[in-house]
C-alpha cells in the first residue's frame, strides 16, 4: 500500500496526514497525543455505540466490500458495558477501509478525513474546528504547489511544439510556395495527433461537433504530455532526413513505450487527478 506522510500542526500537535490510494487518512494516534489518555481514547471512542453506527454507514457508502452482516452483529452489542473494540478489531472483522492500523516509521491509527474529523468533535470541538482549518490549509498549499509545476509543465510543452515548427522550417519548406507552408505545418500537426488519437483534427471534429476546442484540448494530461514528448522525438527526426511514413512508424513504438511507462506512474496519476486544464491548451495549432 503506497502511502505519502506530510503533517499539520494543531493546538501544538503535530499531526500526520497519508495518503492511502489516492485518500487523505488523518492520525488519530497523533490526535490524542495531547489529550489525557492517550491512545486509549481511540479505543474509547470505537466502544461508542454512535461511533459504531457512524462507521458502519460510512463504509456501506464508500466500501463495496464492507461486510455488512459481521457489522449487524457488532452494532447489537455496542455501548453495552462489556462490549470492546480496536481499530484492528473492527478492521478485520467487517473488512473496514476507514480506518488504517499500520506499524513502522509512521506506524498508529489512521482514519479518512471523513471519520477523523468526526473523532475529532469527540475529542473537542474546538479542535475540531482547527483541525479542519489546518487540513484545509495544507490542501490550499498542495493546491497551490501543482499550479505551479503545472505552468513549468505547460511552458515546457510550448517549447517543444516550438521545437517542432522549427525542424518543419528550417527542413520541410525548401520549395514549397509560401502559400502552402500553413498546410505544411498543420500535417505535422496532425501526423502527432494521428499517433496519439488515431484520427486527424479534422476528423475528430466530423466526430465531435458538440465539443469546444480540438482533441488535445479534449484530451487527458497523460495524452498531452505523450504529445509533448513526441514533438520533441519529431523534430529531432525532422533534423535527421527521416521521411514522414519511417517517422510514424518510429513515433508510434515510442507513443505506446510512452503510454505503457508513464500511465503507471504515481506522478502522472496525481496530475490527472489534480488537473482539468489539458498541458497544451494555449499552444495555437
Amino acid at each position: 500500500m503506497t502511502q505519502t506522510k506530510r503533517t499539520i500542526l494543531v493546538n501544538n500537535i503535530e499531526i500526520s496526514v497519508s495518503s492511502v490510494k489516492e485518500q487523505d487518512y488523518i492520525s488519530l494516534t497523533d490526535m490524542v497525543s495531547g489529550f489525557e489518555g492517550g491512545s486509549a481514547l481511540i479505543e474509547s471512542w470505537l466502544r461508542n455505540k454512535d461511533t459504531i453506527e457512524f462507521l458502519g454507514v460510512w463504509e456501506r457508502i464508500n466500501n463495496p466490500d464492507f461486510n455488512s452482516l459481521e457489522f449487524e452483529g457488532i452494532k447489537s452489542q455496542a455501548g453495552s458495558n462489556r462490549f470492546y473494540m480496536s481499530a484492528k478489531r473492527w478492521i478485520e472483522s467487517v473488512n473496514a477501509i476507514g480506518l488504517v492500523s499500520k506499524a513502522g516509521r509512521y506506524g498508529g491509527t489512521y482514519a479518512h478525513k471523513d471519520i477523523a474529523f468526526e473523532f475529532g468533535s469527540w475529542l473537542s470541538p474546538e479542535f475540531k474546528l482547527y483541525l479542519i482549518k489546518e487540513f484545509q490549509r495544507l490542501k490550499e498549499h498542495e493546491a497551490q504547489q501543482t499550479s505551479i509545476e503545472w505552468q513549468v509543465k505547460r511552458e515546457l510543452a510550448k517549447v517543444n511544439y516550438r521545437l517542432q515548427t522549427d525542424a518543419v522550417q528550417m527542413n520541410l519548406l525548401d520549395g514549397i510556395p509560401k502559400a502552402k507552408h500553413g498546410f505544411v505545418y498543420a500535417n505535422e500537426a496532425d501526423l502527432i495527433n494521428t499517433v496519439v488519437f488515431g484520427k486527424t483534427h479534422r476528423e475528430w471534429q466530423s466526430q465531435n461537433p458538440n465539443l469546444k476546442g480540438n482533441q488535445r484540448d479534449n484530451g487527458t494530461a497523460l495524452d498531452n504530455a505523450i504529445i509533448a514528448n513526441l514533438e520533441f522525438q519529431n523534430s529531432l527526426l525532422i533534423q535527421q532526413g527521416y521521411g514522414q511514413n519511417e517517422r510514424v512508424t518510429m513515433l508510434k513504438d515510442l507513443e505506446q513505450t510512452l503510454r505503457a511507462s508513464m500511465s503507471n506512474s504515481p506522478a502522472m496519476k496525481k496530475l490527472e487527478q489534480q488537473v482539468n486544464t489539458p498541458l497544451l491548451k494555449d499552444i495555437d495549432k
